[in-house]
């Protein structure tokens, strides 16, 4: 087997090998592509769901719409059907959830419904012990007794602009994560208190989106911070369930500044909260007392760039005892693990090194073992590891040259680890806290797999102009290349900070072999503030967003070039969200490198984007005014020359519409071409056959520009 990894010298001796192997046979473009069905080449794997015990793994099966489940027991390494109650979690039979408007509660008995009200309650949660339901209700906080069902309301000041236990946009979507659904507050472990945020919008201007539904449509006002505009204040209350009074925590609310996700210590004594100022460079944790709001000072951490306040469940991982408790930080440049007592003095760094720490899925209190993932070995892969919490014992879990998805046992003694690299179709396997794999328990290669012609795929690593990063690129050839030739080259990207999407993982489609064989050099690269290389390599963007990340794809471009494999006449660049963005720069400030671009929902001047995500790299637009106009795709638009596709939902709430439009108006008033899609009642993104529509208008852009010719009729759906 070829080395996945290879340098630049060997690259043409790879794709001759690469476009005569298995020429003798069908190709899995054609089989994909005209009959998916038919062709048994890859099949669904098994997913870990949890963990019933230390040595029992429960998966689960889909196949056709319908699931299946199995139990492996890694001590015997034999599987078995799972049962009713064990393809269950332990609190799946007791559920609160909203149906037209009102709470419902569930449990083995059935269904009840909890409210009966004509205002819609929104983000039910139950509490830890199932006695209770919290929920809220016209922007207040209620909980309700599961065994009086009686309903107590913590908070009445609720109005449109006074949210309490429901965030705000630019919160949700920023800070405390979309999968929140809007919800900001937090039961305690012992489900006597919840903690809050109460947010008070009314300075936070308003930004009108237009629904052309019905026959006069409507206006659906947001509050949304821009870069620079005022923010939503937030208080932090601790509600007594028992009683309904609030603590308030001793922030002052008129202060300019965000609050994290708070968290319960382990034993729900105190609440820790998380502070970070307007500038994002001074972040502070706090414990906050339950009965009187008082609050000191855990740890505080400054970055001469900025910190990352998103959520994250693992961020402070506390230790059963509550005796300590490791924290992620990327203060060294790197995302690194810190072991620290319960009073916030650090005890010391576990496992150093200029590598990135991603997760702690487990710590072993009793035999004192923290496992971890990262990206050690390669940047493009993650692995398992363990260190002692005396800092002794690192050690790698994970076997092999693969990207490691895995799901560790209680203690950690195993793994279920889903693992594969680009040129090794996807397996699923049992194995032991020593890497030994117990059993293999599925492999993605259908029955046909190896009937079947594939275009190569090859993981490079390019120099940055710079000479200070290795840039990797995931890069799938064309079927048979002639050396004598070159070929258009098609680039999918998000180009993000700390956001890299060049994995050494295994991936098959119909549209990335269909194309191959049409021709195209199909390429996802990252920069050097995409993860690979730390929160070092992000930094490079700090009040710069956008150039570092284009210099990085052109001097990927430019080698392909360099090589006689690309057509300079013929580069094509696309992405959503941040990729839109790099796409309209790239046909503009890099206008000379590329000449197409498919761009859809994007940022096109940063001070029309919310307030916590820009100034985070860029500072305000006050404080900033050359890099917010060095990075406004507007700035260059005079340099366009080539063909843009311009895609955009038209009530986006996260990206407006606004941003396309002012590019729109820009382009006209330069007399410049461009292509344009809207799609009505589009959010960022749009489901069903609005995204057939537009996954069929980016591939008639591909043949028409790249390929030149009618778009074959296998790529329209």
């Amino acid at each position: 087997m070829i080395k996945i990894i290879c340098k630049a010298a060997s690259l043409a001796v790879l794709l001759t090998w690469a476009s005569d192997a298995k020429a003798q046979l069908p190709l899995a473009a054609d089989a994909l592509t005209h009959n998916p069905q038919a062709a048994a080449i890859t099949q669904p794997l098994p997913l870990p769901r949890f963990w019933l015990n230390d040595h029992e793994v429960l998966l689960e099966q889909r196949k056709a719409g319908t699931s299946s489940y199995v139990i492996y027991d890694a001590t015997s390494g034999k599987s078995r059907p799972a049962t009713t109650a064990e393809a269950q979690p332990a609190a799946a039979p007791q559920s609160v959830f909203l149906k037209d408007g009102d709470v419902f509660y569930k449990d083995a008995n059935g269904e009840k419904q909890l409210t009966h009200t004509d205002i819609a309650e929104k983000v039910p949660t139950l509490s830890p012990d199932h006695l209770h339901a919290a929920y809220t209700r016209d922007n207040n906080l209620y909980v309700y007794n599961l065994q009086t069902s009686q309903e107590t309301q913590l908070t009445t000041d609720g109005t449109a602009t006074i949210l309490n236990g429901y965030a705000s946009w630019v919160y949700m979507e920023e800070i405390l994560g979309r999968a929140t659904q809007y919800k900001a507050y937090w039961w305690s472990p012992d489900s006597k208190h919840i903690a809050y945020f109460r947010t008070d919008e009314s300075l936070v201007p308003v930004f009108p989106i237009y629904d052309e539904t019905g026959q006069h449509g409507y206006l659906e006002n947001t509050r949304y911070p821009e870069a620079g505009d005022p923010n939503p204040t937030v208080k932090i209350g601790i509600a007594d369930i028992s009683n309904a009074q609030t603590v308030w925590a001793d922030f002052n609310d008129k202060e300019d500044q965000y609050f994290g996700t708070p968290h319960w210590n382990a034993n729900g004594s105190a609440l820790w909260v998380q502070w970070l100022n307007r500038g994002q460079d001074d972040y502070h944790l706090y414990e906050v007392a339950l009965q009187s709001g008082a609050k000191h000072e855990l740890y505080r951490e400054q970055q001469k760039t900025w910190i990352d306040l998103e959520d994250r469940v693992d961020r402070f991982n506390f230790l059963p005892n509550n005796k300590g408790y490791v924290y992620l930080s990327d203060k060294s440049g790197w995302m690194q693990l810190y072991y620290h007592d319960m009073t916030g003095a650090l005890i010391r760094r576990l496992a150093p090194g200029d590598y990135s720490v991603l997760a702690v899925p487990r710590i072993d209190e009793k035999a004192g073992i923290v496992y971890f993932t990262a990206r050690k070995e390669n940047s493009t892969r993650v692995d398992l590891y363990r260190v002692n919490l005396d800092g002794k014992g690192f050690k790698r879990l994970t076997f092999g040259d693969y990207y490691h998805d895995v799901n560790v046992s209680p203690t950690g003694k195993y793994f279920v680890t889903t693992y594969s690299n680009i040129n090794t179709p996807t397996k699923v396997a049992l194995a032991d806290n020593s890497g030994k794999i117990i059993t293999t328990i599925a492999d993605s290669k259908g029955s046909d797999y190896d009937k079947y012609s594939y275009t190569k795929t090859t993981l490079i690593r390019v120099k940055s102009d710079d000479g200070k990063f290795d840039l990797p690129a995931i890069i799938t050839w064309p079927l048979h290349m002639d050396s004598s030739k070159r070929y258009p080259v098609l680039i999918s990207i998000y180009g993000g900070p700390n956001a890299g999407t060049v994995y050494d993982k295994f991936s098959v489609s119909p549209n990335q072999q269909w194309l191959a064989k049409e021709g195209l050099i199909q390429i996802n690269m990252d920069h050097r503030a995409s993860g690979q290389f730390g929160k070092a390599g992000v930094n490079y963007m700090y009040r710069d967003l956008g150039d570092w990340e284009l210099k990085d794809y052109a001097t990927i471009v430019q080698y392909l070039v360099s090589k006689g494999y690309a057509d300079p006449k013929k580069i094509c660049i696309t992405g959503f969200s941040y990729g839109g963005y790099m796409s309209c720069l790239a046909v503009t400030k890099y206008a000379n490198v590329f000449n197409y671009g498919m761009a859809g929902g994007s940022v096109t001047d940063w001070s029309l984007y919310d307030s916590h995500y820009t100034e985070r790299y860029m500072d305000t637009p006050q404080e900033n005014p050359e890099g917010y106009k060095s990075s406004s795709v507007l700035t260059y638009a005079n340099q366009y020359k080539g063909m843009l596709q311009i895609v955009h939902g038209t009530i986006d709430d996260n990206v407006h519409l606004q941003n396309s439009l002012q590019l729109v108006r820009k382009l006209e008033s330069l007399n410049k071409p461009f292509e344009m899609m809207f799609y009505p009642g589009g959010r960022h993104g749009w489901p069903g056959m609005a995204r057939v529509h537009f996954e069929n208008e980016k591939m008639k852009f591909v043949y028409k520009y790249l390929l030149e010719k009618p778009v074959a009729p296998e790529m329209i759906h």
